[in-house]
């Protein structure tokens, strides 16, 4: 792990990682916090035990849907920041583990699989920041190296950029272009991705010269 903890790709691969999962629970959570369903219409006719009547039975529970979105926004903000990324990650796990649960547990389609995809990624950060989580279990802490590239300043306004446009995308709009949503992230995320390239040739030069 420490051998590959010193790759640079490998790391902006953690990195990148932590802004899809973040992102993702901050664009699903902001319905829930406005009070709203995932749906148009009331689901309240819809068949005991389906997909569509479990989300119509968590949105009547009021407080409790909107907690479970505060719950997601903040494990997803965390995740984003990098600098608080080990708090970020146990926080999503008991989340998206749920989450899977409940996708494999009824109807949902090829949804297990995204959900799947989210919780082995999230089980990967947890084993990306185990040394310094493990004393969490009674184990001897390990600190990771202070020259991580996700200590880089660039990742974290990055993080905050790509969450208050998440965030804010969706306050302001019930009805959303995902497609959209997904181009502003990924042309914030490549802006990101080449301005650190930029930095690491000048900074390479200057050792140089």
């Amino acid at each position: 792990m420490d051998r590959l903890k010193s790759l640079f790709l490998v790391q902006l691969f953690i990195i990148y990682t932590r802004y899809l999962i973040g992102g993702a629970f901050v664009f699903a959570c902001i319905i829930k916090i406005k009070g709203k369903r995932f749906t148009t219409y009331s689901q309240e006719d819809a068949p005991l035990g389906s997909t569509m009547h479990f989300f119509e039975v968590l949105y009547q529970t009021g407080l409790y849907w909107q907690f479970i979105g505060w719950a997601q926004l903040l494990a997803g903000f965390f995740l984003m920041t990098q600098r608080f990324a080990k708090l970020g990650a146990v926080l999503n796990l008991p989340i998206i583990l749920n989450v899977f649960v409940i996708t494999i547990s009824m109807e949902f389609g090829g949804t297990p699989v995204i959900t799947g995809l989210m919780l082995a990624a999230n089980l990967l950060l947890i084993a990306w920041h185990w040394g310094e989580l493990r004393s969490l279990v009674n184990l001897p802490y390990l600190a990771a190296a202070p020259d991580l590239e996700e200590n880089m300043p660039i990742w974290a306004i990055t993080g905050l950029l790509l969450f208050g446009f998440t965030a804010g995308y969706r306050v302001l709009n019930d009805f959303y272009n995902p497609f959209l949503w997904f181009g502003v992230c990924f042309l914030i995320g490549l802006g990101a991705f080449l301005i650190r390239l930029v930095q690491r040739h000048r900074s390479k030069k200057s050792l140089l010269n």
